[in-house]
C-alpha cells in the first residue's frame, strides 16, 4: 500500500532521478572525449595555417621534406635535390623545424 501511494503522488521526483545519470554521463563524455578532441583539432588547424616556405615537415605517410611552395590547399615539398612532390595541405602531419623568419634587411 505504501508503494502505491508513492507512485500515484510523487511522479515529478522520479523523472529527475531517471535523467540525472544521463546528465552525468554526458558531462563525463564531454570532459574525457569531446573537449580534448576539440583542443587537438584547434592545434592542428593552427599548425596548418602557420606553414611557410622553408619549413621541414613530415607527412602523414612518413615522407620528410622541405616546403618550397604553398597555396591555400596544396604544398609542394622538396624531397631531395631533384624531386618535388605536391601534397594536400591537410596531409602534413608535423613541422620538424621551422624556417627562420625573414628579417627587415632582406
Amino acid at each position: 500500500m505504501l508503494f502505491a501511494a508513492d507512485a500515484a503522488g510523487g511522479g515529478g521526483g522520479n523523472f529527475l532521478n531517471l535523467i540525472w545519470p544521463f546528465i552525468l554521463m554526458f558531462a563525463v563524455f564531454y570532459f574525457l572525449l569531446i573537449r580534448p578532441q576539440q583542443k587537438k583539432q584547434k592545434q592542428r588547424n593552427s599548425l596548418l595555417s602557420q606553414l611557410k616556405k622553408g619549413d621541414k615537415i613530415t607527412t602523414i605517410g612518413g615522407l620528410h621534406g622541405t616546403i618550397v611552395e604553398l597555396t591555400d590547399d596544396t604544398a609542394v615539398v622538396r624531397v631531395n635535390d631533384t624531386t618535388k612532390l605536391t601534397f594536400e595541405r591537410s596531409a602534413i602531419s608535423t613541422v620538424v623545424s621551422s624556417a627562420p623568419a625573414p628579417t627587415a634587411s632582406e
